[in-house]
């Protein structure tokens, strides 16, 4: 296993390590260019003296001594020294001159011969300390004369370079003193955020899926924790619906269970009885529409469920036409009228004559009948109505009841699929679980239509479909 390098050091280095190789390069180049340009003047400075003394001894206005004596004065006191030599080097030099003698190379003279100046910045190779050397040729009329030479010792030229370096030296360690704070504290910004990101995982992966990081727009390590906030709000939701589908499933395995047991219990019973010959003639008739009916509502509840699950997996294929819709409703007023009858209510149609829904039509009708039967359910001695029209580009059908109606908080609970709002319903042949408006919506929204409910406890309910109408 290779050797972990914490990030924080990883950041640090790289900031610390950038700065430093910056600071090198500069003050090379710094360095570099103060040299150049100490040496450019003084070379400049050496020139131009040169150049004056030769001007003033071509004028001829006074004797060459003179001139020579006087310059001698003011450069001597700069520490500058210089020799007039003519072309045979012969010298014509100030008083108290203690200045250097001339060695020059062939190549040099033969320079010097052709008119061009010889600069050299450090020299070292010709006296006994270093200097900065100039010889400038004294050229009349296109022919050589002479020329004069100048030195000045580079001593406090160095020295004023060592001590700009040294200057430089101490701004890179403050430099890199505040640079290195700085990282640190950048570092550790980075790096403590990182961290709660870190810590926000641990605490994910533990199963507290409420946990956020502070996020913002700033930077991606805030997209990431932005990001980070949403998939832990999503992981709360699915686990939040997971948990309210467990508690679902486990109330419907018991629904089941318990409805079940009865019908199972009563047609082995009537079997049992036939086996051994307990059950009177009279009674047998009795004892096998039993078993009929209980078989087909067992049968029911499985088909209910199958079907459920074929619409959630889109397993079903709807066939759409243009139906009469008044002629629909008499219909779920035909086949539900002796149920209604039973409990004392009356199904009435108001609907429009020429009105036309899109849809397909063995799924309209289970809808239909699903709602109605809900409400003839929570009806007693009441009115249903079956109401239908055209609305713009939608056809609107209503069943409103005069029932007991649903309470507020449970409106938008009775469309989930093991819903059971009150153990009553369980009386209801059809959609004893919940189903029946679990598989309504489900419908509806295959149909891109939408379905509302309006209730008033104890005054009645009516379910709002809409279909566009193609």
């Amino acid at each position: 296993m290779g050797m972990k390098i914490k990030y924080i050091y990883q950041q640090f280095i790289s900031h610390i390590s950038i700065i430093i190789v910056a600071f090198l390069i500069l003050s090379l180049v710094f360095t570099q260019y103060v040299e150049t340009l100490v040496y450019k003047n003084k070379t400049e400075e050496l020139i131009s003296y040169g150049e004056n003394i030769l001007r003033d001894l071509d004028r001829g206005s006074e004797r060459p001594d003179q001139v020579i004596n006087q310059y001698a004065r003011v450069l001597f006191g700069r520490d500058i020294q210089f020799s007039v030599f003519d072309e045979n080097i012969q010298l014509l030099n100030p008083i108290r001159w203690r200045g250097p003698a001339i060695e020059l190379t062939e190549k040099e003279w033969s320079q010097l011969t052709n008119g061009k100046p010889i600069v050299k910045n450090y020299d070292l190779e010709r006296y006994d300390r270093a200097v900065t050397l100039v010889v400038l040729p004294y050229v009349d009329r296109g022919d050589f004369i002479g020329g004069i030479l100048l030195t000045s010792p580079i001593s406090g030229t160095r020295e004023m370079i060592t001590e700009i370096n040294k200057y430089l030296f101490y701004t890179m360690l403050i430099a890199l003193a505040v640079s290195f704070l700085l990282s640190w504290v950048l570092a550790r910004i980075h790096v403590n955020r990182i961290k709660k990101l870190q810590e926000a995982t641990s605490v994910v992966s533990a199963g507290n899926y409420t946990v956020k990081v502070p996020s913002s727009d700033y930077d991606e390590i805030g997209e990431l924790a932005n990001d980070f906030n949403s998939m832990v709000s999503k992981l709360n939701e699915s686990k939040s619906e997971i948990e309210n589908l467990e508690n679902r499933r486990r109330q419907f395995m018991s629904d089941v269970s318990h409805e079940l047991r009865t019908p199972l219990t009563t047609i082995s019973g009537i079997i049992e009885g036939f086996k051994s010959d307990m059950i009177p003639e009279a009674e047998k008739e009795h004892g096998i529409n039993l078993v009929s009916q209980e078989t087909k509502r067992l049968i029911r509840l499985v088909n209910e469920n199958l079907d459920y699950d074929k619409i959630r997996s889109n397993q079903i294929q709807l066939f759409k036409e243009d139906i009469e819709l008044i002629e629909v409703l008499e219909i779920i007023q035909d086949q539900l009228g002796f149920q209604a009858e039973e409990r004392n209510n009356i199904i009435e149609i108001e609907a429009e004559e020429s009105a036309l829904v899109h849809a397909d039509y063995d799924r309209l009708v289970q809808i239909l009948i699903n709602i109605t039967k809900n409400s003839i359910q929570f009806t007693e001695n009441g009115t249903i109505w079956l109401r239908g029209r055209r609305d713009g580009a939608s056809t609107v059908i209503e069943i409103e009841d005069t029932g007991i109606g649903i309470q507020p908080a449970e409106i938008e609970k009775i469309w989930h699929r093991f819903y059971k709002a009150d153990i009553s319903r369980t009386s209801n042949p059809f959609g004893e679980f919940g189903l029946g408006l679990s598989i309504v919506k489900q419908l509806i929204q295959m149909h891109d239509g939408k379905i509302t409910v309006e209730s008033e406890h104890g005054k009645g309910t009516k379910f709002v479909i809409e279909l566009p109408f193609r």
